[in-house]
């Protein structure tokens, strides 16, 4: 068994997966903080300084003496995120068709299908001889 697990782990694919995962993790909070501390900050400034990660909408205010919290929608948050999503996406799209077009340049030119041999041009027409009505 153990044997087998080892194996597995030993897989190209498996390796090349834990990769991706672990870079995506890593590209995921470069992202986020992009978002957050880039891209967010001008556009709040643009909709007259609302900070998007706070806006919400608040179904119940937090009652201080039963110590309570606030119930509230974070909508803003949810905006900061699709754009998040919207820019990983877009990243991840370039990089594929980058890959697709080196892909198309490296991979070589199909050689031409070689004709018939000697032999099966010669079996050929002895087939199409024997198929010929006699008479």
């Amino acid at each position: 068994m153990l044997k087998d697990f080892r194996d597995f782990i030993a897989r190209g694919n498996v390796v090349d997966l834990a990769v991706g995962v672990i870079i995506g993790g890593a590209f995921g909070a470069i992202v986020k903080s992009l978002v957050d501390q880039v891209i967010m900050p001008p556009i709040g400034l643009l909709t007259g300084g609302a900070d998007f990660s706070q806006l919400k909408i608040v179904l119940k205010a937090a009652d201080e003496v039963a110590k309570k919290p606030e119930i509230a929608i974070m909508y803003g948050a949810f905006v900061n995120t699709v754009i998040t999503f919207v820019i990983v996406a877009f990243v991840i799209f370039i990089i594929v068709r980058m890959v697709s077009r080196m892909q198309r340049e490296e991979a070589p030119e199909a050689a031409p299908t070689p004709g018939p041999t000697p032999t099966e041009v010669l079996l050929t027409e002895i087939r199409d001889l024997m198929r010929q009505p006699r008479g």
